[in-house]
């Protein structure tokens, strides 16, 4: 092929993002920084609006004559059905378009919404979460910003959204409480159903309609997907096996794995251990929320300027360790304030894992995976979250809080060493 012939094929593949990306560099920079940040308003109110619906559930439940036995399998239902449709998203995002994928995402949410409003019985509830298995603002955001950062840039951007979720956990848990208890149980519904339809438009109105990069120069025809389906193990094996993404998921996974089950558990912890009570919980969750947003928003972007990948990924891995070291010992951890302490490194970690491994494994495929990636990934959460409640109640109820912490030492100190010894094949490990 030509290279006439390769620039038309590039300038056809590229689509309207050509007109996002503008005329000349500077323009088209500019285009880039405005498409990113409405992806991030995007992300802000589905958060907002996710946790605002997390915080009224409960209740809502209670209202229905749901216990505490059939909520558990409300919420259950609701990391299945997340955890399904992770990755079929990811492959849409990578078919139809990151704007299509955001449009998905926030439609279901509206119908997610207006679902809930009209729950008048519990199989109605457990009907409303049904549409959740399309609905990943997080990762269409991520989608997006892939497509519109070059490798370089992509940790920094992909940190801030940690802004998002930050703004999500404070004004969505606070609003919900406030609808809830001035009005009804119902009414924050009807605000996730508005809101759910606002940012629909925004993303038709805002996002263009084709938001991928130049195809990568590395990529061989017979890495690229073969499949047309939104579903196929098929696909996800071959994503596996491109070079240093197994290794890297797997950190991901269990990484993270120790410190999920603990915070699947602290609803019940912080009553039982700590004894606090529902207002001081809340309290709590807006302290975790004001440490995310900092540790993302501002040290994971200026880290990844400074550092490898791999050795913030190290980093995230060591601090965990430190982490469950701490929770070990009982005299680090006796009172809510001594778990404030801790909680500051366990932020930064879980937020510094997330963002670097999300951002190693995108560049180690090409470009045409990286909405199947971020799906993969995505559903990493949602997987924690089923099984979470189950294990995590085992571990609590023979072995204390203290097992939560043996867990995660001994998990990541295995993993460090694990690091420190292995050379992972990644093409794209350093800032450019």
């Amino acid at each position: 092929m030509n290279a006439k012939a390769s620039s038309g094929g590039e300038k056809e593949s590229s689509g309207t993002s050509s007109e996002a990306l503008g005329e000349s560099g500077v323009l088209g920079e500019a285009k880039r920084g405005q498409v990113i940040r409405v992806a991030y308003v995007i992300a802000a109110l589905d958060l907002t609006f996710l946790f605002m619906q997390m915080g009224v559930m409960p209740y809502m439940g209670k209202s229905l004559g749901l216990d505490s036995v059939g909520f558990g399998y409300l919420q259950t239902l609701f990391g299945v059905l997340q955890l399904v449709g992770g990755y079929i998203f990811g492959r849409f995002a990578d078919q139809f378009g990151a704007r299509a994928a955001l449009i998905l995402s926030c439609a279901s949410g509206s119908i997610f919404f207006l679902l809930m409003s009209l729950s008048s019985s519990i199989p109605l509830l457990f009907l409303s979460r049904l549409p959740a298995v399309f609905m990943h603002g997080i990762p269409g955001a991520q989608k997006v910003i892939t497509d519109m950062t070059t490798p370089s840039k992509r940790a920094g951007a992909l940190g801030k959204l940690g802004l998002c979720f930050g703004v999500g956990i404070i004004s969505g848990s606070a609003l919900g409480g406030v609808l809830s208890t001035k009005f009804s149980v119902y009414v924050p519904a009807y605000v996730g159903l508005v809101g759910s339809l606002i940012n629909t438009l925004i993303a038709m109105i805002w996002i263009p309609s084709q938001t991928k990069p130049k195809p990568d120069h590395h990529v061989t025809e017979h890495s690229t997907s073969q499949s047309g389906s939104l579903f196929s193990i098929r696909e996800i094996v071959r994503l596996m096996k491109f070079p240093g993404v197994m290794e890297v998921f797997i950190v991901k996974v269990f990484a993270g794995l120790p410190i999920g089950l603990f915070m699947i558990m602290f609803s019940i912890i912080s009553m039982d251990f700590f004894g606090l009570e529902a207002v001081e919980s809340g309290y709590l969750m807006s302290y975790f929320g004001v440490l995310q947003m900092v540790v993302q928003g501002l040290v994971v972007g200026k880290l990844a300027s400074h550092c490898t990948e791999m050795t913030l990924l190290r980093l995230s891995v060591f601090v965990f360790a430190g982490v469950g070291l701490g929770m070990v010992r009982q005299a680090l951890m006796r009172t809510v304030w001594h778990y404030c302490i801790i909680a500051v490194p366990l932020v930064f970690a879980f937020s510094m894992l997330a963002t670097i491994t999300d951002s190693i494994l995108t560049k180690a495929v090409p470009s045409s995976d990286t909405g199947a990636m971020l799906g993969i990934c995505a559903s990493v959460q949602p997987l924690t979250r089923t099984v979470g409640p189950t294990i995590g109640g085992v571990l609590y109820k023979q072995f204390g809080v203290s097992s939560f912490g043996y867990l995660q030492l001994m998990v990541n100190l295995g993993l460090f060493v694990y690091l420190l010894k292995s050379k992972i094949p990644l093409e794209e490990m350093k800032s450019q």
